[in-house]
């Protein structure tokens, strides 16, 4: 079986990869890709050829639960296989296993198990749970119309346990979380699990579906391009020369190790974000530029949307970053500074230890798949006028960018120092905090109007 391996920032214990597994098929050699979780690409979609009486027979169902945005989301990633071996929202048994261990135990008794390090559950209130009474199906809707998405067979309803739910996510109960304040905070006291059957792929119709590639459409995307290794590199912020020197310097290593075509999976996170996130749209038409300005190389990058929402969890939600990933077929997988943190909700601190994230993922649970490459931490050299990795023989050479200042210079409409980022790029950013100064001009412009 083909290894994932993880790339960090600064140095670790190094272990070699076992190689990725090549197979001989007509057109020559192609990449033999990692295995899914479970051992099997889980695809809970219904064939198109049966989707029209899957839809009558959702309507003969009574009981029906309305999905939130993020409830969708969700769906979008369980019926994808995003989280293989899962089958639906969790049961019990998978919610304990989820909070207490990380990990599930797979299904056959062979005592192995698979990373799951954050709870796929989709809640319910006191009233819905008495309208879905004694029946074992439920149908999932959503819209404006109540249109069935999924339907939810032999369901198991069980008690949300709110507080040891945020608790052990999280490992804090401060107030301020932004999931749990958009989510957990507002959900019903109860949860419900079942099998899922997903009537349509889920669409968006918001001008980036051509992007969200499920893992099967990844894996073959990967295997029509001859890849012999994959690594994924996941952001929710603009991509600036830092993280383009890192993804590159990642695949001149693996040329290095005997990799022939390793190929880059560039795969921000496209489900919820907190409010002063940039938001999806801009942040790939700012993507596109990196493409569009040679930052990155289209010939060995794929740019998709990752659907998962974002927790801002810390080492437990990177594990989950990295699972995901497994299942679309990468066998390497980038990570940096504090993975998937945040700011402590009410103190002036980080959340989460920054190196935690990538020593947790070394010994996950499930991630046995994983190897451990080093990496060095990249800042901006100001004798060499670009992003470079730092060197800590001269550190008064090196200026530390964060994300933070990055959005402030561009609320602010500065210009960072050359070589930072492509200017196409930059523009994207700056051309978005303009639009919300005018959409918060234009809001003042109408309170002052009376009505």
């Amino acid at each position: 079986m083909a290894s994932m391996a993880i790339l960090f920032t600064p140095h670790m214990t190094h272990i070699n990869p076992r190689p990725v597994t090549l197979r001989r098929g007509r057109g020559g050699v192609s990449c033999g890709l990692i295995d899914p979780d479970g051992g099997r690409l889980v695809d809970l979609v219904v064939p198109g050829p049966l989707r029209d009486a899957k839809r009558r027979e959702a309507a003969s169902i009574p009981a029906r639960v309305r999905l939130s945005r993020i409830d969708l989301e969700w769906v979008h990633v369980l019926s994808e296989g995003w989280a293989s071996p899962l089958s639906g929202f969790m049961r019990e048994t998978e919610f304990l296993q989820t909070l207490h261990f990380n990990s599930l135990r797979a299904a056959d008794g062979s005592g192995s198990v698979v990373n799951m390090s954050v709870p796929i559950v989709l809640s319910i209130d006191d009233s819905q749970r008495r309208a879905v009474g004694g029946s074992d199906r439920v149908v999932l809707v959503g819209g404006s119309d109540d249109e069935p998405v999924a339907m939810l067979s032999n369901i198991e309803i069980y008690k949300h346990n709110k507080e040891e739910r945020i608790a052990r996510t999280w490992g804090t109960t401060a107030p301020g979380l932004p999931y749990v304040e958009e989510t957990i905070a507002k959900a019903g006291h109860w949860l419900i699990g079942g099998d899922l059957e997903v009537i349509e792929p889920i669409k968006y119709n918001d001008g980036l579906d051509q992007y969200r590639l499920s893992p099967a459409q990844l894996r073959e995307e990967f295997t029509r391009r001859n890849a012999d290794a994959v690594f994924a590199f996941q952001l929710r912020n603009p991509v600036h020369n830092g993280h383009a020197l890192l993804m590159t310097d990642t695949r001149q290593r693996l040329l290095e190790m005997g990799y022939k075509n390793p190929i880059l999976l560039l795969h921000p996170l496209g489900g919820y974000t907190k409010a002063d996130d940039v938001p999806l749209s801009w942040r790939m038409k700012q993507h596109e530029k990196v493409l569009e300005d040679g930052v990155l190389n289209p010939e060995t990058t794929v740019v998709a949307i990752f659907p998962s929402p974002m927790h801002y969890a810390g080492p437990t939600e990177v594990q989950w970053h990295a699972k995901a990933r497994i299942n679309a077929g990468a066998n390497f997988y980038i990570v940096g500074r504090d993975p998937a943190g945040m700011s402590h909700p009410v103190e002036k601190r980080d959340l989460y230890d920054a190196d935690h994230g990538k020593k947790v993922l070394a010994m996950a649970p499930g991630l046995q798949k994983l190897n451990i490459l080093p990496f060095k931490v990249a800042a901006y050299d100001k004798t060499q006028r670009k992003m470079a990795f730092f060197d800590p023989s001269r550190p008064q050479d090196f200026l530390f960018i964060s994300s933070t200042k990055m959005r402030t210079l561009a609320k602010n409409r500065e210009n960072p120092p050359d070589g930072f980022m492509c200017p196409g790029g930059w523009k994207v950013l700056v051309d978005y905090y303009d639009s919300l100064d005018h959409l918060e001009k234009d809001k003042k412009l109408r309170e002052t109007v009376p009505a």
